[in-house]
């Protein structure tokens, strides 16, 4: 059996004058990663695994919600091609990792991330907003062999403001 968390950055900003690769959170981001980081805390997540785009936005969301999770740096790789908006390169990154890893999280963007839930997992899912989290769990052994499997939980922003 494996596990996918599929984390979209955080809100990002526009503000600046630099290309859509460096581009920074905006402080709803900060606010909203922190959210989405505590309330992560409850499920007990431990990846084997952590790929991250190596956009900024994606980094500066995995600084957040990492160290909450007291998940190590050495769990911790950045892949460009997870600067994917398409899908494709997404699910070539995830079905070319090493079967030894169970649980896998990945950090991206959409609608590469929006395309992967509503393809592998059970549940269709309009928009996966930033700041969100979707897990999917798969029956398969291997990750070169995954099959559409069960959407385990999601966790969105807005779920989380009073």
């Amino acid at each position: 059996m494996k596990k996918l968390i599929l984390v979209r950055h955080a809100k990002s900003s526009w503000e600046f004058d630099v290309i859509d690769h460096e581009r920074p959170l905006k402080n709803r981001g900060i606010k909203d990663a922190n959210l989405v980081a505590n309330e992560l805390k409850s499920y007990n997540i431990n990846p084997d695994k952590v790929l991250i785009s190596d956009a900024a936005r994606t980094k500066l969301t995995a600084q957040i919600l990492l160290p909450a999770l007291n998940i190590p740096d050495s769990k911790v790789s950045f892949e460009h091609k997870l600067y994917d908006f398409s899908g494709r390169d997404l699910v070539e990154v995830v079905r070319s990792c090493d079967d030894d890893i169970k649980t896998l999280m990945v950090f991206g963007h959409n609608h590469a991330i929006t395309a992967f839930v509503n393809t592998y997992g059970d549940r269709f899912i309009d928009n996966v907003p930033t700041c969100g989290v979707v897990t999917v769990e798969f029956n398969e052994d291997k990750w070169s062999e995954i099959n559409p499997g069960k959407t385990v939980f999601t966790i969105f922003p807005r779920d989380l403001k009073e």
